[in-house]
Protein backbone atom coordinates (compact mmCIF):
# COMPACT_ATOMS: atom_id res chain seq x y z
CA UNK A 1 0.00 0.00 0.00
CA UNK A 2 3.01 2.33 0.83
CA UNK A 3 5.15 1.95 -2.15
CA UNK A 4 7.55 4.70 -2.00
CA UNK A 5 7.58 8.40 -0.38
CA UNK A 6 4.91 9.78 -3.23
CA UNK A 7 2.86 6.38 -2.49
CA UNK A 8 3.25 5.49 -6.25
CA UNK A 9 2.79 1.99 -7.56
CA UNK A 10 5.32 -0.03 -8.70
CA UNK A 11 3.42 -2.67 -10.76
CA UNK A 12 0.55 -2.52 -12.47
CA UNK A 13 -3.14 -1.65 -12.40
CA UNK A 14 -3.80 -5.30 -13.35
CA UNK A 15 -1.78 -6.51 -11.24
CA UNK A 16 -2.70 -4.45 -8.28
CA UNK A 17 -6.37 -6.21 -9.14
CA UNK A 18 -5.86 -9.56 -9.57
CA UNK A 19 -3.14 -9.04 -5.89
CA UNK A 20 -6.22 -7.38 -4.26
CA UNK A 21 -9.03 -9.63 -5.56
CA UNK A 22 -7.45 -12.84 -4.54
CA UNK A 23 -6.23 -11.40 -0.60
CA UNK A 24 -9.77 -10.07 -0.52
CA UNK A 25 -11.71 -13.59 -1.73
CA UNK A 26 -8.90 -15.79 1.04
CA UNK A 27 -9.87 -13.65 3.52
CA UNK A 28 -13.50 -13.60 2.84
CA UNK A 29 -13.18 -17.37 2.70
CA UNK A 30 -11.63 -17.16 6.33
CA UNK A 31 -14.32 -14.99 8.22
CA UNK A 32 -17.04 -15.31 6.58
CA UNK A 33 -18.29 -17.95 9.64
CA UNK A 34 -18.35 -14.51 11.88
CA UNK A 35 -19.55 -12.24 8.96
CA UNK A 36 -22.95 -14.18 9.20
CA UNK A 37 -22.69 -14.10 13.17
CA UNK A 38 -22.52 -10.26 12.89
CA UNK A 39 -25.41 -10.38 10.00
CA UNK A 40 -27.48 -12.55 12.32
CA UNK A 41 -27.04 -10.27 15.54
CA UNK A 42 -27.62 -7.10 13.14
CA UNK A 43 -31.38 -8.18 12.01
CA UNK A 44 -32.70 -9.58 15.19
CA UNK A 45 -35.05 -7.24 16.44
CA UNK A 46 -35.92 -6.04 20.69
CA UNK A 47 -38.66 -8.29 22.45
CA UNK A 48 -42.02 -5.84 23.09
CA UNK A 49 -41.76 -3.95 26.21
CA UNK A 50 -43.08 -6.67 28.43
CA UNK A 51 -42.73 -9.33 26.78
CA UNK A 52 -40.50 -11.45 29.24
CA UNK A 53 -40.62 -14.62 27.28
CA UNK A 54 -39.72 -12.88 24.22
CA UNK A 55 -35.61 -13.94 24.57
CA UNK A 56 -32.88 -12.84 21.98
CA UNK A 57 -32.16 -16.09 20.03
CA UNK A 58 -28.81 -15.04 19.24
CA UNK A 59 -26.00 -13.86 22.37
CA UNK A 60 -22.91 -13.00 21.18
CA UNK A 61 -20.65 -14.11 18.86
CA UNK A 62 -19.26 -17.29 19.63
CA UNK A 63 -23.02 -18.01 20.78
CA UNK A 64 -24.43 -16.76 17.74
CA UNK A 65 -21.87 -19.05 15.43
CA UNK A 66 -22.77 -22.40 18.44
CA UNK A 67 -26.83 -21.54 17.81
CA UNK A 68 -26.28 -21.29 13.97
CA UNK A 69 -23.64 -24.79 13.55
CA UNK A 70 -26.15 -26.44 16.57
CA UNK A 71 -29.69 -25.69 14.15
CA UNK A 72 -28.65 -25.00 10.65
CA UNK A 73 -25.54 -27.26 10.66
CA UNK A 74 -21.79 -26.20 10.01
CA UNK A 75 -22.31 -25.34 6.62
CA UNK A 76 -24.87 -22.92 7.65
CA UNK A 77 -21.77 -20.66 8.70
CA UNK A 78 -20.69 -20.19 5.13
CA UNK A 79 -23.96 -19.02 3.62
CA UNK A 80 -23.39 -16.57 0.98
CA UNK A 81 -19.83 -17.35 0.15
CA UNK A 82 -20.23 -17.56 -3.11
CA UNK A 83 -21.49 -13.97 -3.49
CA UNK A 84 -19.43 -13.42 -1.00
CA UNK A 85 -16.70 -14.30 -3.56
CA UNK A 86 -17.82 -12.53 -6.11
CA UNK A 87 -18.06 -9.02 -4.14
CA UNK A 88 -14.89 -9.75 -2.92
CA UNK A 89 -13.18 -10.72 -6.71
CA UNK A 90 -15.27 -6.57 -8.19
CA UNK A 91 -15.30 -4.89 -4.83
CA UNK A 92 -11.84 -5.71 -3.53
CA UNK A 93 -10.25 -5.62 -6.63
CA UNK A 94 -11.31 -2.21 -7.56
CA UNK A 95 -11.03 -0.38 -4.14
CA UNK A 96 -7.65 -1.40 -3.59
CA UNK A 97 -6.54 -1.59 -7.15
CA UNK A 98 -7.63 2.12 -7.98
CA UNK A 99 -6.23 3.39 -4.54
CA UNK A 100 -3.18 4.26 -5.34
CA UNK A 101 -4.32 5.77 -8.43
CA UNK A 102 -6.98 8.04 -7.64
CA UNK A 103 -4.46 9.20 -4.50
CA UNK A 104 -2.26 10.08 -6.79
CA UNK A 105 -4.85 12.15 -8.95
CA UNK A 106 -5.50 13.61 -6.25
CA UNK A 107 -1.82 14.95 -5.19
CA UNK A 108 -0.88 15.82 -8.61
CA UNK A 109 1.47 14.48 -10.67
CA UNK A 110 4.54 16.69 -9.02
CA UNK A 111 4.01 15.97 -5.90
CA UNK A 112 6.97 14.75 -3.42
CA UNK A 113 7.10 13.66 0.33
CA UNK A 114 4.60 11.89 2.24
CA UNK A 115 0.86 12.06 0.80
CA UNK A 116 -1.25 13.88 3.20
CA UNK A 117 -3.71 12.32 4.99
CA UNK A 118 -6.50 14.17 4.17
CA UNK A 119 -5.59 12.80 0.21
CA UNK A 120 -5.77 9.16 1.45
CA UNK A 121 -8.97 9.28 3.26
CA UNK A 122 -10.27 10.94 0.31
CA UNK A 123 -8.98 8.78 -2.30
CA UNK A 124 -10.32 5.46 -0.18
CA UNK A 125 -14.09 7.25 0.13
CA UNK A 126 -13.95 7.72 -3.38
CA UNK A 127 -12.27 3.73 -4.69
CA UNK A 128 -15.10 2.62 -1.64
CA UNK A 129 -18.30 4.53 -3.35
CA UNK A 130 -17.42 3.27 -7.02
CA UNK A 131 -16.44 -0.24 -6.14
CA UNK A 132 -19.86 -1.21 -3.85
CA UNK A 133 -21.55 0.42 -6.83
CA UNK A 134 -20.53 -1.98 -9.07
CA UNK A 135 -20.94 -4.87 -6.73
CA UNK A 136 -24.30 -3.92 -4.84
CA UNK A 137 -25.89 -6.51 -6.28
CA UNK A 138 -23.26 -9.47 -4.77
CA UNK A 139 -23.72 -7.51 -1.26
CA UNK A 140 -27.08 -8.08 -1.68
CA UNK A 141 -27.47 -12.21 -2.46
CA UNK A 142 -24.93 -12.46 0.02
CA UNK A 143 -26.68 -10.94 2.93
CA UNK A 144 -29.80 -12.70 1.89
CA UNK A 145 -28.03 -16.04 1.71
CA UNK A 146 -26.74 -15.28 4.97
CA UNK A 147 -30.34 -13.70 6.93
CA UNK A 148 -32.44 -17.06 5.96
CA UNK A 149 -32.01 -18.58 9.47
CA UNK A 150 -33.78 -22.67 9.91
CA UNK A 151 -37.21 -22.99 8.25
CA UNK A 152 -40.11 -24.99 9.62
CA UNK A 153 -40.34 -28.14 8.44
CA UNK A 154 -41.85 -28.10 5.02
CA UNK A 155 -41.28 -23.79 4.10
CA UNK A 156 -39.39 -23.96 1.26
CA UNK A 157 -36.34 -21.70 1.32
CA UNK A 158 -36.72 -18.50 -0.95
CA UNK A 159 -33.20 -19.14 -2.80
CA UNK A 160 -31.94 -22.39 -3.82
CA UNK A 161 -28.53 -20.83 -4.34
CA UNK A 162 -26.49 -17.33 -5.15
CA UNK A 163 -27.06 -17.84 -8.95
CA UNK A 164 -30.87 -18.71 -8.24
CA UNK A 165 -30.99 -16.08 -5.61
CA UNK A 166 -29.70 -13.09 -8.37
CA UNK A 167 -32.32 -14.05 -11.05
CA UNK A 168 -35.36 -14.57 -8.59
CA UNK A 169 -35.03 -11.24 -7.58
CA UNK A 170 -34.45 -9.40 -11.14
CA UNK A 171 -38.15 -12.08 -11.56
CA UNK A 172 -39.35 -11.00 -8.82
CA UNK A 173 -38.60 -7.62 -7.59
CA UNK A 174 -37.00 -6.45 -11.21
CA UNK A 175 -33.27 -5.37 -12.16
CA UNK A 176 -33.06 -2.52 -9.57
CA UNK A 177 -33.99 -4.12 -7.03
CA UNK A 178 -30.71 -5.27 -7.24
CA UNK A 179 -29.40 -2.55 -5.99
CA UNK A 180 -31.64 -1.98 -2.84
CA UNK A 181 -29.94 -0.52 -0.22
CA UNK A 182 -27.81 1.17 -2.06
CA UNK A 183 -27.74 4.29 -0.12
CA UNK A 184 -26.23 3.07 3.25
CA UNK A 185 -24.15 0.20 1.51
CA UNK A 186 -22.32 3.41 -0.52
CA UNK A 187 -21.50 5.11 2.55
CA UNK A 188 -20.93 2.10 4.31
CA UNK A 189 -18.26 0.93 2.10
CA UNK A 190 -17.00 4.48 1.36
CA UNK A 191 -16.92 4.63 4.90
CA UNK A 192 -15.17 1.65 6.08
CA UNK A 193 -12.75 1.79 2.88
CA UNK A 194 -11.71 5.02 3.96
CA UNK A 195 -10.91 4.18 7.57
CA UNK A 196 -9.47 0.70 6.38
CA UNK A 197 -6.88 1.87 3.41
CA UNK A 198 -6.24 5.10 4.86
CA UNK A 199 -5.55 3.90 8.51
CA UNK A 200 -3.17 1.16 7.04
CA UNK A 201 -1.74 3.45 5.03
CA UNK A 202 -0.76 6.01 7.59
CA UNK A 203 -0.14 3.29 10.38
CA UNK A 204 1.78 1.59 8.11
CA UNK A 205 4.01 4.97 7.24
CA UNK A 206 4.27 5.67 10.95
CA UNK A 207 5.54 2.54 11.84
CA UNK A 208 8.48 2.35 8.74
CA UNK A 209 9.67 5.79 10.52
CA UNK A 210 10.41 4.05 13.77
CA UNK A 211 13.87 3.01 13.93
CA UNK A 212 14.13 -1.00 13.94
CA UNK A 213 11.26 -1.03 12.22
CA UNK A 214 11.08 -2.48 8.12
CA UNK A 215 8.49 -3.25 5.37
CA UNK A 216 7.84 -6.48 7.25
CA UNK A 217 5.26 -8.86 8.03
CA UNK A 218 5.19 -7.59 11.54
CA UNK A 219 4.59 -4.28 10.22
CA UNK A 220 1.69 -5.29 8.19
CA UNK A 221 0.24 -7.80 10.95
CA UNK A 222 0.01 -3.88 13.08
CA UNK A 223 -1.45 -1.93 10.60
CA UNK A 224 -3.93 -4.28 9.20
CA UNK A 225 -5.27 -4.46 13.11
CA UNK A 226 -5.00 -0.58 13.12
CA UNK A 227 -7.08 -0.73 9.91
CA UNK A 228 -9.48 -2.99 10.89
CA UNK A 229 -10.43 -1.33 14.34
CA UNK A 230 -10.83 2.05 12.68
CA UNK A 231 -12.85 0.64 10.48
CA UNK A 232 -15.60 -1.31 12.50
CA UNK A 233 -16.00 1.66 15.20
CA UNK A 234 -17.14 4.29 12.19
CA UNK A 235 -18.89 2.30 10.07
CA UNK A 236 -20.77 0.09 12.39
CA UNK A 237 -23.93 2.15 12.17
CA UNK A 238 -24.24 2.60 8.48
CA UNK A 239 -23.21 -1.33 8.58
CA UNK A 240 -26.54 -2.24 10.78
CA UNK A 241 -28.93 0.05 8.56
CA UNK A 242 -27.50 -1.29 5.56
CA UNK A 243 -28.08 -5.42 6.91
CA UNK A 244 -31.56 -4.40 7.88
CA UNK A 245 -32.48 -2.66 4.81
CA UNK A 246 -31.11 -5.58 2.89
CA UNK A 247 -32.77 -8.28 4.75
CA UNK A 248 -35.63 -6.84 5.50
CA UNK A 249 -38.23 -5.55 3.07
CA UNK A 250 -40.38 -3.53 5.37
CA UNK A 251 -38.11 -0.32 5.04
CA UNK A 252 -38.84 2.48 2.90
CA UNK A 253 -35.58 4.15 2.76
CA UNK A 254 -32.33 4.54 4.36
CA UNK A 255 -33.73 7.31 6.74
CA UNK A 256 -36.84 5.34 7.55
CA UNK A 257 -34.05 2.32 8.69
CA UNK A 258 -32.35 4.31 10.84
CA UNK A 259 -35.27 6.38 12.42
CA UNK A 260 -37.28 2.90 12.90
CA UNK A 261 -34.42 1.36 14.17
CA UNK A 262 -33.37 4.21 16.58
CA UNK A 263 -37.28 4.17 18.23
CA UNK A 264 -37.62 0.74 18.35
CA UNK A 265 -34.26 -0.55 19.39
CA UNK A 266 -32.50 2.41 21.09
CA UNK A 267 -29.09 3.96 19.97
CA UNK A 268 -27.26 0.95 21.06
CA UNK A 269 -28.90 -0.97 18.12
CA UNK A 270 -26.16 0.71 15.70
CA UNK A 271 -23.60 -1.06 17.71
CA UNK A 272 -25.29 -4.82 17.74
CA UNK A 273 -22.74 -7.16 16.61
CA UNK A 274 -19.96 -4.80 17.30
CA UNK A 275 -17.86 -7.77 18.75
CA UNK A 276 -18.02 -10.11 15.81
CA UNK A 277 -17.66 -7.21 13.13
CA UNK A 278 -14.70 -6.48 14.82
CA UNK A 279 -13.43 -9.90 15.15
CA UNK A 280 -14.04 -10.51 11.41
CA UNK A 281 -13.20 -6.92 10.49
CA UNK A 282 -9.88 -7.28 12.38
CA UNK A 283 -9.19 -10.77 11.31
CA UNK A 284 -9.85 -9.96 7.86
CA UNK A 285 -7.76 -6.96 7.61
CA UNK A 286 -5.25 -8.82 8.82
CA UNK A 287 -5.29 -11.48 6.70
CA UNK A 288 -6.30 -9.55 3.42
CA UNK A 289 -3.23 -7.04 4.30
CA UNK A 290 -0.90 -9.64 5.13
CA UNK A 291 -1.57 -11.74 1.49
CA UNK A 292 -1.63 -8.31 -0.23
CA UNK A 293 1.43 -7.34 0.56
CA UNK A 294 2.89 -11.07 -0.41
CA UNK A 295 1.21 -11.08 -3.62
CA UNK A 296 2.47 -7.54 -4.78
CA UNK A 297 5.45 -9.27 -4.18
CA UNK A 298 5.49 -12.19 -6.12
CA UNK A 299 3.47 -10.34 -9.15
CA UNK A 300 6.17 -7.51 -9.11
CA UNK A 301 8.71 -10.07 -9.38
CA UNK A 302 6.86 -11.59 -12.43
CA UNK A 303 6.82 -8.40 -14.10
CA UNK A 304 10.13 -7.45 -13.24
CA UNK A 305 11.66 -10.67 -14.66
Amino acid sequence: MVADSKGKSDISFAGTFASSAFAACLAEICTIPLDTAKVRLQLQKSAAAGDGLALPKYRGMLGTVATIAREEGLSALWKGIVPGLHRQCVFGGLRIGLYEPVKNFYVGSDFVGDVPLTKKILAALTTGALGITVANPTDLVKVRLQAEGKLPPGVPRRYSGALNAYSTIVRQEGVGALWTGIGPNVARNAIINAAELASYDQVKQTILKIPGFTDNVVTHLFSGLGAGFFAVCIGSPVDVVKSRMMGDSAYKSTLDCFIKTLKNDGPLAFYKGFIPNFGRLGSWNVIMFLTLEQAKKFVRRLESS
